[in-house]
Formats: C-alpha cells, sequence, structure tokens
C-alpha cells in the first residue's frame, strides 16, 4: 500500500563515523559545480532560502567562543546533529569558530548559532537552521492508496506529555471524528494509551493529526508526500522545512488556535473531497521541493558561508 523512504540508522552513523577521514574539497568549486546546472528560477529559490534560514546581516564577534569546526568530530550526545553539521562544516577550516545550539530549540537564541529549530515569530534571526537530525525528520512515503479509499476520520497516535496536547485529547478522544491514542505509558491520561501504529497504518486514514510537540511535528513531512492530509492549529515553530510558510487550507487542514472547529473542518472537507486534491497536491508539490539532493547540499553550503563570512 505505502512504501516508506527513511534512512537506515546504522548506515547513518556508519556514514558519520566515516566524515572524520574525509576532506571536504575546496568550498568555493564545490558550490560552483552544484550551481553551474541551475535555471534562473532554481537559482532565486536557492537565494530565498539561504537567507531564509540565515538572516544575520551584521558583522559577528565572538569573543567567548567555545566550538571550531574540529569539535564536530568529537560527537556527543545527540550524535546526529554533530554529524549533519560535519556533513557540510567539513568543506571549511577546522580552526574556525563555529556556535551551535543542539536537540530540539523552541526558544529565540541569545546569539547566533547553527540549530535545527526556531519560532516562527518574533525576532528569530540568532537561530540559523540547517537541516539537523534529517534521518528522523526528513522521511518521505510513496502512497499508493487513493484518498477516496481511505477511511472517513482523522488518525491520531502521539506521546502526550506537553500541554496543549493534553488539551487536544481532552477535546476529542472519544469523538466520532477521531481516532486517537497515547503512546507514552508514563504521563497524559491512561485511558487515552493505544498501541503504537506504522506509517502505513495511518495512512489508511484520510487525515492525520499533526500537532508540535517540543517544537515541530516530526510527521508534518511525510504526511505532505502522501495522499492523506496533515490536520494542524496555527504552526508556532519551524525547521529546515520552512514550516513558516506553509499556509492553512492550502498545504494542510488548519484549526483555530483553541480546536474547537476540528469536528466542523473534517465534516468539511469530507463533503468536499475536490478541496482535499487540491490541498494534497499543493502539499505533494512543497514537500518535493527538498528531494533534489545536490540543492539540498548547495543551500547548506551557502548557508554555513554566509555564517562564516558575518563571524570571521
Amino acid at each position: 500500500m505505502a512504501r516508506i523512504f527513511k534512512q537506515n540508522k546504522f548506515l547513518f552513523y556508519v556514514k558519520g563515523y566515516s566524515q572524520r577521514f574525509l576532506s571536504g574539497k575546496n568550498v568555493e568549486v564545490e558550490i560552483k559545480n552544484l550551481s553551474k546546472n541551475l535555471s534562473q528560477k532554481q537559482k532565486q529559490e536557492v537565494d530565498f532560502r539561504v537567507d531564509y534560514y540565515n538572516k544575520i546581516s551584521e558583522k559577528i564577534e565572538f569573543s567567548d567562543a567555545k566550538h571550531t569546526v574540529s569539535d564536530l568530530l568529537h560527537p556527543k550526545t545527540p550524535k546526529a546533529y554533530y554529524f549533519d553539521t560535519y556533513e557540510f562544516a567539513k568543506y571549511f577550516p577546522k580552526n574556525w569558530v563555529i556556535d551551535y545550539e543542539f536537540g530540539d530549540v523552541n526558544s529565540i537564541l541569545k546569539r547566533p548559532a547553527i540549530c535545527k529549530s526556531r519560532p516562527i515569530f518574533g525576532n528569530n534571526e540568532n537561530n540559523i537552521l540547517l537541516n539537523l537530525d534529517k534521518a528522523r525528520h526528513f522521511v518521505t512515503v510513496k502512497d499508493e492508496l487513493k484518498f477516496s479509499d481511505k477511511k472517513d476520520i482523522l488518525i491520531g497516535r502521539a506521546a502526550i506529555h506537553q500541554q496543549h496536547r493534553m488539551v487536544f485529547y481532552q477535546k476529542y478522544f472519544g469523538s466520532k471524528f477521531c481516532d486517537l491514542g497515547q503512546v507514552n505509558i508514563i504521563g497524559g491520561n491512561p485511558d487515552w494509551i493505544k498501541p503504537k501504529i506504522s506509517i502505513c497504518e495511518h495512512l489508511k486514514n484520510k487525515f492525520i493529526l499533526s500537532l508540535e510537540g517540543n517544537d515541530v511535528a516530526t510527521n508534518l513531512k511525510w504526511i505532505m508526500s502522501s495522499n492523506s492530509i496533515a490536520v494542524s492549529p496555527p504552526l508556532k515553530m519551524e525547521t529546515w522545512y520552512m514550516e513558516g510558510t506553509l499556509k492553512p487550507d492550502e498545504h494542510y487542514i488548519g484549526l483555530s488556535e483553541n480546536y474547537d472547529n476540528l469536528e466542523e473542518q473534517i465534516q468539511y472537507y469530507l463533503d468536499h473531497p475536490k478541496e482535499c486534491l487540491e490541498i494534497i497536491e499543493n502539499a505533494n508539490r512543497y514537500r518535493g521541493k527538498f528531494n533534489n539532493e545536490n540543492i539540498e547540499k548547495l543551500i547548506s553550503l551557502l548557508v554555513l558561508k554566509k555564517y562564516f563570512n558575518y563571524i570571521h
């Protein structure tokens, strides 16, 4: 019914550790090679994304810098962040200063640093985004089940720790429009506990709940590559996926801040399947923008180059 494309964790760690034995090529040569076959439209998109991820516009002085590029060769937990950063930082001198904040970042940093996530709103220019922990976050599906053949239900499986997830489940657990389940045993509400289900099982349903956790909702990207539709309240956090550019009822079904219109929204879209197909098409097109490996590598190098230009 569906094929899941995700990075093998063992191979990911082998590749990550092997990078220490490989030196990056000249960064300018690499950027030139990656840029040479791009159309004018692609070049404009690259420029837009570089400036979206890295909003630095002033020279930065780090008198108390703690990290250099070479420090990335000695990964601590979470290791994936070190591997994903060094994949592109290796093209720059090992003794160059680099500041980073790894893990789930859900606040605006006090000074510019490389990180995975940031709030969408506010002066978030200190949070410089790279595609970190991408083996976990950038999962793609090949969904062979048509939207019309899926169940008329909103499926949701999540760990319930954060207050906003608690509120949602309190409102809609048991609703005829939803099949909700809590997958964590400790915390939350024991009455909500249900077994985890696979991505393929999720994709048997027309609508899939996508609630932010500590930062973004991990499942949003693979939902948007499928023939199901993500259902989400207003987005507050963003990553490399540029969640801040997504539009409710264009890329996903939007809920109100307090979730009160969920049943109304689900019923509306059940009654308007053509609009559902338009959302799916928009979502698939948006998700597809991140599938060109050369462009993703080029943007990553340019984000770091811009960062280093302002601190060295």
